[in-house]
């Protein structure tokens, strides 16, 4: 088998993040790895063509970057005790900055969650998932959503 000394954790920092990170750490601690967590902001050209001002749409983009950081540290120091973690917040389209991120850093193996989208919701919206899981060249573990939760949904 494969060593696997880096793992890359996508997470939207969402309450299914916290299993995503319980699932990493185990695989971390088993494994004797290290983490690299990342959060993917929407860059601000997904947001071209809703009337709104460029500078608006940056601002707005910096904020969410600039919250998701401040999170991200916290979520880090809440999920990921006992295992080296890094965390790391970019903005662009989340699959390929997934896969991207996870070239950079030299991860192993991939850890993210699902959304569980299934039907029209799934054929409109795709699948970040999915397009990571068929264009990784490394092996990705994906976590679907509680039952319980995505039943609320």
């Amino acid at each position: 088998m494969p060593a696997i000394r880096k793992i890359l954790v996508a997470v939207d920092l969402s309450s299914q993040s916290a299993t995503v990170a319980d699932y990493a750490v185990c695989f971390a601690k088993n494994l004797g790895a290290e983490i690299m967590a990342v959060y993917i902001a929407p860059s601000s050209s997904q947001y071209v063509g809703f009337h709104v001002p460029a500078s608006s749409i940056e601002n707005f983009t910096g904020e969410v970057i600039k919250g998701a950081e401040q999170s991200m540290k916290d979520f880090i120091a809440e999920k990921f005790q006992g295992v080296s973690t890094q965390g790391k917040v970019v903005s662009g389209y989340a699959a390929e900055e997934i896969i991207e991120q996870a070239k950079e850093y030299g991860a192993d193996m991939i850890v993210m969650g699902t959304h569980g989208r299934v039907g029209l919701d799934r054929i409109l919206f795709g699948s970040v998932a999915e397009k990571v899981v068929k264009t990784s060249t490394v092996p990705v573990l994906t976590v679907r959503p509680d039952v319980t939760e995505n039943a609320e949904r």
